[in-house]
């Protein structure tokens, strides 16, 4: 798949952001007032600022307001209207902790719900589609979430849940790629299955379905190298989980804490090029790409 810059920082932004929702609504950091307008403050911008990037996707950015009336059917829809009961939700619960110093516990709990939702429904955008092996598994979900809490555990200061959600960030990064890297082999899918003439030997095309480039090509064919594609899985690894965990395994210090924040950030945006430039569409056969 292209991996558009703005899906890339949309799904960054917003897994960082709702992430980190979901550790103030549990009252991780124990903070009032100036304090925790600034946590609500950074919140707020990673994930409005995903949203936002996210409209730059679209060909008719002013058309997005009906990304709210699928929501029977649609994930994509599902993830608008949890992301803004989350955001309002915590608004009230952040009102309460910033002007009057009183944490509604319950409504905290409910808003952290919401964001882990949230983070649940984009990447169900992406694991529902069969056409798409790599991404269509459980591990999509599972890896989204996991970063998320990750991102979130980092940017709330809680050290300890932080270094045991980057070993377990890890973990899934590795085996979504192991499992992802055999996806559309074992999808079955083939030239062969597509026109059904299994049954009469091996099926290649004749000639290519274009003289040039299309739609289909820009959209949904992207080819990284295995070499390249290896060394961006290693720089990943070590931005998002490797660097961060230095940092906070040493003795607090706000400049470590700021280190390992943006190494993670940057990690993460190197994982989720990765995510969308190695999703092979089965579209790709028809062109004799996989």
């Amino acid at each position: 798949m292209h991996p558009a810059p703005s899906v890339i920082i949309f799904t960054s932004l917003t897994g960082l952001g709702f992430g980190l929702l979901v550790f103030l609504g549990l009252g991780l950091p124990d903070t009032s007032g100036v304090v925790a307008f600034v946590f609500f403050a950074i919140a707020y911008l990673l994930a409005i600022g995903g949203l936002i990037s996210s409209t730059f996707h679209l060909g008719r950015p002013e058309r997005a307001i009906k990304a709210f009336l699928q929501w029977r059917s649609s994930w994509l829809s599902r993830e608008a209207w949890l992301a803004v009961a989350s955001l309002l939700v915590m608004a009230i619960y952040g009102a309460g902790l910033v002007f009057l110093d009183t944490r509604w516990g319950v409504l905290g709990v409910i808003g952290s719900a919401l964001s882990l939702a949230t983070v649940f429904s984009t990447a169900m955008i992406y694991a529902q589609l069969k056409t798409v092996p790599r991404w269509n598994t459980a591990l999509t979900p599972l890896l989204f979430i996991t970063l998320a809490l990750t991102g979130g555990a980092i940017l709330s200061g809680s050290v300890d849940t932080a270094l045991l959600m980057l070993i377990s960030a890890g973990i899934v990064q590795i085996v979504y790629w192991i499992n992802g890297d055999q996806a559309l082999a074992r999808s079955g899918t083939s030239m062969a299955s597509a026109t059904g003439l299994a049954a009469m030997g091996t099926v290649k095309a004749f000639e290519p379905p274009h003289t040039g480039t299309n739609y289909l090509l820009r959209e949904f064919v992207h080819i990284v190298g295995r070499k390249h594609a290896a060394k961006l899985r290693v720089i990943a690894l070590i931005l998002m989980i490797g660097t961060p965990t230095l940092f906070l395994s040493l003795p607090f210090n706000h400049w470590l804490a700021l280190g390992a924040v943006a190494t993670h950030i940057a990690g993460v945006f190197t994982s989720r090029w990765l995510f969308f430039a190695q999703a092979e569409h089965v579209v790709g056969l028809y062109y004799g790409k996989r």
